[in-house]
């Protein structure tokens, strides 16, 4: 489920079937780094795209969480504990912070289990139906970490 009127209906609706949301982390540099906070943008919401079609009517996918990279993991990090708490006071039972930044393996420990860390790779230079494969490939290895994920904190 995405983040749109129609799928909301749908969530509050059948809530008790989808207990998993994924809240996309997008890191912004408008300096020297800004291509890569592009690259990884476009790599996780791809990536974002195919996990709700892998898990549709079990997990929402969130508007995306994006911070500067100047301000500090630790601080945004209490805010992303913030937005959990949020949705698990709605009625999520797992909520699953998606990144291709590395910076954020630095405060794992304090994200509950949540965390999801994904390496990046860059898709500039291939055609679509490739993206779309590669995307597949990743969806595949990240439905054993996400289900380790849901036995461990279940």
């Amino acid at each position: 489920m995405n983040w749109n009127t129609h799928d909301i209906d749908v969530f509050e609706q059948q809530k008790e079937y989808i207990d998993t949301a994924v809240i996309p982390l997008i890191p912004t540099d408008f300096g020297s780094g800004i291509r890569t906070s592009a690259a990884q943008m476009e790599f996780i919401t791809l990536l974002c795209f195919h996990l709700e079609r892998q898990f549709k009517g079990r997990m929402i996918i969130t508007p995306p969480y994006t911070y500067s990279l100047n301000t500090g993991y630790p601080g945004e990090q209490e805010r992303l504990a913030q937005w959990g708490n949020g949705l698990k006071e709605s009625g999520v039972k797992h909520c699953f912070f998606l990144t291709s930044d590395s910076g954020w393996k630095g405060v794992e420990e304090l994200m509950d289990d949540g965390l999801i860390w994904v390496p990046s790779i860059p898709l500039e230079h291939l055609d679509e139906q490739y993206k779309h494969s590669i995307m597949e490939d990743q969806v595949k290895q990240l439905l054993n970490v996400i289900v380790q994920k849901w036995q461990k904190n279940s």
